[in-house]
């Protein structure tokens, strides 16, 4: 038994010691010696190395073969999507007093990212602190926090969260297990439990728009995918053109806000910029559920001084629905 076990032991060293010189040559080049394997060549050095080939099979070769591979220095210097855009921070204001639930936002963000009203990514409630306060309306969509929760519970690492500050999900990774969305305490997530539609005319853009499109979790949407979770992703494809995410810029009221922290400003549809500080300062700006620890990235308004008329947005309102429905 004792020498059975040797013999073992001394294969495991064996195979050890062989791949420790493929790993030793890690930096040289085996196309060419590929080229010879089936090759009869008498010239050479003498001197032999072991190798394995990309199937596992391990070969012998000339030394002289064996050539050094320039590796590119570039490579740090190339975007990496799940570190995001170098030295930004990107953050929004809702101005709660402006907003009048005209659901241009939500119709914009539909319609750019080709989901159906029931899985709408931004949402405007009806909000009533008590019976002698005034009903005001408030959007509500993904917090992009600092201290995701979403993200420590993914098994799969399909949501994570960037330098730039946006968390953002990998469809092609998500397994559809919703561990995100019970951790969320923003219930911003939505679910595809059926294949996406939103009508004619959109399937038409969308199959237009997608003749030239790589799915990428910078263009959450597109497409979406039956059996993995959405959710608002800051329009990075926006920012990379350098225009506000649709939400912002179809507001007519400028409601919305978007800058980078790092800039200290914000800008909002209307194409008006200001200095972030500030305007949080004067405005008591506050973050939604900031005692959980999230560190949300998305900064509110309070509803004061409201320059809309709250009954005008009960027109588009339902009860039971925060969101427009498809026609």
């Amino acid at each position: 038994m004792e020498e059975k076990n040797k013999n073992s032991r001394r294969k495991f060293l064996d195979k050890g010691l062989k791949l420790g010189i493929v790993s030793a040559i890690g930096g040289l080049g085996l196309s060419k010696i590929t080229s010879k394997l089936n090759a009869t060549n008498t010239d050479g050095s003498g001197d032999k190395m072991e190798l394995m080939t990309t199937d596992g099979t391990l070969i012998q070769v000339d030394s002289s073969e064996v050539i050094e591979i320039e590796h590119p220095t570039d490579h740090d210097k190339k975007y990496n999507v799940r570190e995001g855009m170098p030295n930004r921070k990107f953050v929004m204001v809702v101005d709660l007093a402006k907003c009048t639930n005209e659901l241009k936002c939500q119709e914009s963000c539909n319609k750019n990212h080709y989901i159906t009203g029931d899985n709408a990514w931004l949402k405007v409630y009806k909000m009533q602190e008590s019976e002698k306060e005034a009903p005001y309306w408030m959007p509500t969509l993904c917090q992009h926090c600092d201290k995701p929760a979403c993200v420590t519970v993914c098994p799969v690492d399909a949501t994570f969260k960037r330098k730039d500050g946006l968390v953002l999900i990998d469809a092609e990774r998500c397994i559809g297990c919703r561990f995100c969305m019970a951790a969320c305490p923003y219930s911003v997530r939505v679910f595809n439990w059926s294949e996406p539609a939103q009508g004619e005319m959109s399937e038409i853009t969308m199959h237009a728009d997608m003749a030239q499109h790589t799915p990428s979790p910078e263009y959450a949407g597109m497409p979406s995918i039956k059996g993995t979770v959405d959710k608002c992703d800051f329009c990075p494809h926006q920012i990379h053109k350098k225009e506000l995410p649709h939400c912002v810029a179809a507001c007519p009221n400028d409601v919305f806000y978007f800058g980078d922290m790092y800039e200290d400003a914000v800008t909002n549809g209307s194409g008006q910029t200001v200095v972030l500080s500030k305007l949080l300062e004067e405005r008591a700006g506050y973050k939604l559920l900031e005692g959980l620890g999230t560190a949300p990235s998305v900064f509110y308004l309070p509803p004061v001084d409201r320059l809309g008329d709250f009954e005008e947005g009960l027109e588009n309102y339902n009860e039971f629905q925060s969101v427009k429905k498809p026609e």
